[in-house]
């Protein structure tokens, strides 16, 4: 009863620091700065129409669970609006994760799609899972995996993008870990 009681504290405290306040200017500016380090998404940033990053998205469950951050999007570096990202889940799953996650938009449409107003992604949605020692695809289409003794050494993971997006996951802490992002849904506010 007593590791119930703990799971449900931790769950609470995640969702709790993940529904504060909005994404602020050096939280996103830090969260860039640690995905600009990772030679896989390094080629996005120079490439991409537009971006969503959430610096820290709170996600946990027993039975049932849910995710939610809030991010800032961009287009060409310029800052456009901000979002909320939510998921809801049920089924097994037990613990809570804090991440964070960035989004690429290869093209206008794609961005265009994704701040039409509700935006999700579809059930066989993946992404890149960026830490210190590892990249690896997470998910069942598209990409490699590989390991390496830090993030500019070894084989890297190649990743492109799928439906004019591409989603790369940075993990903070937790003791859950789910490699999909599908059914997350997304809820745009311009500025």
């Amino acid at each position: 009863m007593k590791i119930v009681k703990h799971l449900l504290l931790g769950l609470g405290a995640v969702w709790f620091f993940a529904m504060g306040s909005p994404a602020a200017a050096d939280d996103v500016s830090h969260t860039i700065s640690v995905f600009k380090k990772s030679p896989v998404v390094q080629p996005f940033f120079k490439n991409a129409y537009a971006y969503a990053v959430f610096p820290t998205v709170g996600k946990g469950g027993i039975v049932v669970g849910g995710a939610y951050g809030k991010g800032r999007v961009y287009r060409q570096g310029t800052l456009t609006g901000h979002a909320t990202l939510s998921k809801v889940t049920v089924g097994f799953q037990l613990g809570g994760q804090a991440f964070s996650e960035i989004i690429f938009f290869q093209d206008k449409r794609a961005y265009d799609e994704f701040t039409s107003g509700t935006f999700e992604f579809d059930a066989s949605a993946s992404a890149v899972v960026i830490t210190a020692g590892a990249q690896a695809k997470a998910g069942s289409e598209g990409g490699t995996a590989s390991a390496s003794a830090g993030p500019d050494t070894g084989t890297q993971a190649s990743m492109g993008y799928r439906k004019g997006v591409a989603v790369f996951v940075h993990t903070k802490g937790g003791l859950m870990y789910e490699a999909t992002i599908g059914g997350q849904r997304f809820d745009f506010t311009p500025i």
